[in-house]
Formats: C-alpha cells, structure tokens, sequence
C-alpha cells in the first residue's frame, strides 16, 4: 500500500519540511475551536410508522425489543454526533430511522462510541457494547481520524481495527465501518500538511478496508465524504469548530452508510443484481479494490467469491459497490 501511494516520498517530504509542518499543526490546533458539552444521546428504540414515518418510542432499556433489530454504534465523536443538540440528527439516529422505514421493523439504538476514541479504544467499546447487547445485529464503526491526529502507528491502527471487527462477527454481528475521512478538507490546515494530512487519511482508509474485509465485514469509503462537497460548502458542512461536520454533514455521512446497513442485514432491494461496471462496480482483488473504494464517498467493499473461492492468486476477492445514498424521514 506504501508503494500504491508513493510512501517514500513522504518520508522525503517529512525530512526536508519539519519544522514547517510542525509550525502549522500548531497554528491548526489554535484555530480550529473548541466545542463544549456532550453529543445528544440518541440511544433508544425507533419504530416506522405508517407512510414511512418514524417515531422514537422509547429510550435505551425500556420496552420491548423481542422483535426489535440490534443496532451498536462504535469509534469516535463523528460516531455519536459531536456538536450536535437535537439527538434525531445524529448518525445512529438517522440510520435507525432510515433501516426502520426500510425494514419495517422496529430498531433499538445502542451507543459505545465518544469523543477522541482511537483505533485502539474499540476493545473496550466492544466490551461494554456486549454488555449492553449480548449479539447485536448490526454494528456500525466510524473510526481513524485520531489515529491520524495523534500520530497513532498505521499498523497498530489497522490490527487494532481488525481484532475488532473480528470479535464483533465472533458474535453473529454484522459490521459496517466507516474508513478514515480526507482530513485534507479541513479549512484551518495548511499546505503542505494539508496535502500530507489528505494522504496518510487515505492511506489509512485503505488499509482499513484490507483489515475489515479480510475480518469478514463491510467497509464504507469515507475519503471524498469530507471531500468536494465539504470543500465546496464549507460553512454548511462543517460545524462551528470548523472540523466536526454539521448536521447537513452528519446526515450526508450517515445517508453514505445506510444502504450497506441495510445490504449487510438483507433488507437491500433484490433487483441490485449484478455489478454494474460501468460505474466501476466489479470484483477485484481486496488490494485494488481498496486503492478504489477511497476515491469516492460511499463506496462499500465487501468479501467475495470467484468460482466458489474467496482468494485468489493476489489475495481476497472483494465486492466494489458504488450505492447512491438514500434520503428517509426525520424520526419524529
């Protein structure tokens, strides 16, 4: 992957420019601004009402959830909705709401994620989340962004990230994870640590997709999320910190997740069909379809088989899938 991406040259770059790029992760540090208090907590049970509407009808622990579809939210503050007030327009409840409406049944919202959680955080998370729910149907994980910020080792990241994903399916969960955003994006970062910052983000994403589909998951390309558009409307995507989405930008990350939510626990409409690869679509080598998926937003790979096998000469048959978001109503 190193080579994919010309990770000598980096390290070139890193050499001749030190004292430049630590000057401007400071300056980014100074400017980017501080949001205070705790994301809205989302945790409870939403049912689809008639006409495709949605009501949240209880808070996590009350009322029945026989028939109610497990949902566990993982990883960092993008996770629970950091900057946020109103709990409908965080990501757990906008893909609850949008999978009821779907699925017809009832979703209940569990949450292990906070604000500042790194690829290293996600044992204890899944710790607590089966304490909370002892086999949870689907479990959605945004993570990578500190890993990057803090200087976390990609390889520590990405094994952290795969032991992870390993033991949620140990459980007969299925996973979902949101790879690492472009933080190339993010206004009060500079050139050229922007330029450094956008490729170790993708990087990461990449690798992160290798890790989660070997593991037996679903990984969902958040690289171009955070891209053009976030670069076009800026102060409509991005919240008051000018780092943290806003609510437009949270409902367009969780609009990017819903579909592969909904695919992993079968409730994808059956006429998807074949890939189609006129957009791209096709089965490739986990790899090649990594070094793909991070170039554009929503695009999900998962495992594969050709001929009744799951590898091949050149590793993991993977599934390129490039789903358009889907909208749903508002819970409420």
């Amino acid at each position: 992957m190193a080579a994919a991406y010309g990770g000598g040259g980096v390290g070139v770059l890193l050499s001749a420019a030190t004292g430049l790029l630590l000057a401007e992760a400071k300056l980014a540090r100074r400017t980017v601004g501080k949001l205070n208090g705790t994301a809205p907590d989302a945790q409870g049970t939403y049912r689809a009402g008639p006409a495709g509407s949605v009501d949240l009808v209880g808070a996590a622990g009350s009322g029945s959830s026989v028939e109610a579809i497990q949902l566990v939210m993982l990883g960092d503050s993008t996770a629970v909705g950091l900057g946020l007030t109103d709990p409908v327009q965080t990501p757990g409840a906008l893909i609850a709401s949008g999978l009821a409406s779907i699925s017809g049944r009832s979703v209940r919202v569990s949450s292990v994620a906070f604000s500042g959680a790194q690829s290293t955080d996600l044992d204890g998370q899944i710790d607590e989340a089966l304490a909370k729910v002892r086999a949870p149907d689907v479990a959605v994980m945004l993570i990578g962004a500190n890993d990057v910020t803090h200087g976390v080792r990609p390889s520590l990241s990405v094994r952290r990230l795969a032991d992870a994903v390993t033991r949620l399916r140990a459980a007969g969960s299925e996973v979902v994870v949101a790879t690492c955003p472009d933080l190339g994006t993010v206004e009060p970062i500079a050139q050229p640590l922007r330029y450094l910052a956008r490729r170790w983000s993708r990087q990461l994403a990449a690798a992160q997709t290798i890790a989660v589909v070997e593991a037996g998951g679903r990984s969902v390309s958040f690289g171009d999320i955070l891209g053009p558009e976030f670069s076009a409307r800026p102060r409509e995507m991005f919240g008051p910190d000018r780092f943290h989405p806003s609510a437009t930008g949270y409902a367009s990350a969780a609009m990017a997740l819903l579909p592969s939510v909904c695919a992993a626990l079968g409730y994808w409409p059956d006429e998807e069909g074949e890939p189609d690869y006129r957009r791209g679509e096709g089965v490739l080598p986990v790899a090649l379809a990594a070094v793909e998926a991070v170039e554009s937003a929503g695009t999900e790979v998962a495992g594969a088989s050709v001929a009744g096998r799951e590898r091949g000469p050149r590793g993991r048959w993977a599934l390129l899938r490039r789903r358009d978001p889907i909208v749903t109503q508002r819970p409420g």
